[in-house]
């Protein structure tokens, strides 16, 4: 009979728990696996108020990970662990944890019942089941189960010298449905947690350094239950206000009225107060105003109509998008007139006005965003080196126009080229 460890007595170290995430893998430190894993298990524990102190990524060896394992429960009360049990030689996380926990392995006949219902019903498979898939029932004796709706791996809690320590699967559907079903339910009725609140806002066009140099007073008076964080992406600063505290009286209007302060100490580089995108607030203010948006790109390639159409719902206002390399596509779709290019150049503002425009009128959309720039290596010019990009918005009547002086490689170049003018659009969509 599998141990249930569920009822677990509440010891001082739960008081404020700390966490660590172990994963498991030759894949992910060789890169050939990006570890999102992490990020989610990180991001729903912070929900609870419980803090993630150490992230360790271990290759498939066994000593690795019994060390991992060690160590992390000097540091840790609650351990997460993804990786290692699936149905091949290379799974070792079973056999490993009976080796620390001191038990030995059974069959579980419930988890084999749902994997013989998910080879017959839902994957349909032929033939026998094998013994490699019977075998993903076996578990510790000493474990508690933890059903895997999605999957034939279950998960396993242990509880050792007042440690928590929890084994999921590595596939991250499986992962998040068990983080969701078992897990947090689970770490909610069994630890006494503090409470902790995020209040973010993002900033664009200012660097982190010289944001830091303007919130230098500000960052200095905030109380010691309230920290400041600054979270830089491809020319944005997302700055995020936490506030840990064992009462939630007070602690979110506090929180509120310091995010105020934030939000009047940056106005000029004020993107919003919410925890979006910039995609995302975009796409708000088009439904609010029920107008709808079109591109017309030359050196981002279709990445600025790219990152609109990531948001869900961005086909009730993205009308489409004309990627015109060529001069001539600039003027046989949308109207560029030949005399401009010919005397102003392809990389001008008034050739981003006229292709701005052009695609207003050829995509029929309410407003349309243009650029044209010279991403590198090589191409520029004295007087248009490499990084010189000019974009547009338009709606057909009244345009904005912006010129950038980049200094980075040709990637960096197209995605801040992309994020600016989904930042002029912004601006665009936000006049009085």
């Amino acid at each position: 009979m599998v141990q249930d460890t569920l009822n677990l007595q509440k010891s001082d170290r739960l008081t404020t728990p700390l966490a660590s995430i172990i994963t498991i893998g030759d894949e992910l430190l060789i890169g050939q696996t990006i570890d999102t894993n992490s990020a989610y298990i990180a991001q729903q524990l912070n929900t609870l108020g419980i803090w993630v102190r150490r992230r360790v990524a271990v290759g498939d060896n066994r000593e690795d990970i019994l060390a991992a394992l060690r160590e992390e429960s000097l540091h840790s009360s609650i351990l997460i662990l993804t990786g290692g049990l699936g149905p091949t030689a290379d799974d070792i996380t079973k056999p490993l944890l009976c080796d620390y926990f001191g038990s030995r392995l059974i069959r579980d006949e419930s988890v084999l019942t749902h994997i013989e219902h998910l080879f017959e019903k839902v994957y349909k498979r032929p033939g026998v089941l094998l013994e490699r898939n019977r075998k993903q029932a076996d578990v510790p004796d000493n474990c508690t189960v933890l059903h895997n709706p999605s999957g034939t791996a279950p998960g396993m809690l242990f509880i050792k010298e007042g440690v928590i320590y929890i084994s999921l699967p590595g596939v991250p559907r499986e992962m998040k449905d068990l983080m969701q079903t078992a897990v947090l339910p689970y770490l909610e009725k069994n630890t006494t947690r503090p409470y902790i609140f995020h209040k973010s806002i993002l900033t664009c066009g200012i660097g982190e350094s010289m944001l830091a140099e303007l919130l230098s007073e500000f960052e200095q008076s905030l109380p010691n239950h309230i920290s400041l964080a600054y979270l830089p992406n491809y020319g944005m600063v997302k700055l995020r206000l936490t506030a840990k505290s064992n009462s939630a009286t007070h602690l979110k209007e506090e929180l509120h009225q310091l995010a105020q302060q934030l939000c009047a100490l940056t106005a000029e580089y004020l993107v919003t107060d919410q925890d979006i995108s910039m995609e995302a607030l975009i796409g708000q203010l088009l439904l609010k105003q029920n107008k709808t948006v079109a591109t017309a790109e030359s050196c981002t390639g279709g990445l600025i109509a790219h990152q609109l159409s990531t948001v869900a719902g961005a086909s009730a206002y993205l009308k489409g998008s004309v990627v015109c390399y060529a001069n001539d596509v600039k003027e046989k779709l949308l109207g560029v007139q030949p005399t401009t290019l010919l005397q102003k150049g392809a990389v001008s503002e008034e050739t981003v006005i006229e292709m701005a425009t052009g695609a207003v009128r050829v995509l029929q959309s309410h407003v349309a965003i243009a650029v044209s720039g010279i991403m590198g290596p090589g191409g520029g010019s004295p007087e248009k080196p490499v990084g010189t990009v000019y974009m547009a918005v338009s709606d057909g009547e009244r345009t904005i126009t912006q010129r950038l002086r980049l200094g980075f490689d040709r990637a960096r170049n197209t995605h801040q080229t992309a994020l600016f003018a989904l930042n002029l659009l912004r601006k665009f969509l936000t006049a009085p």
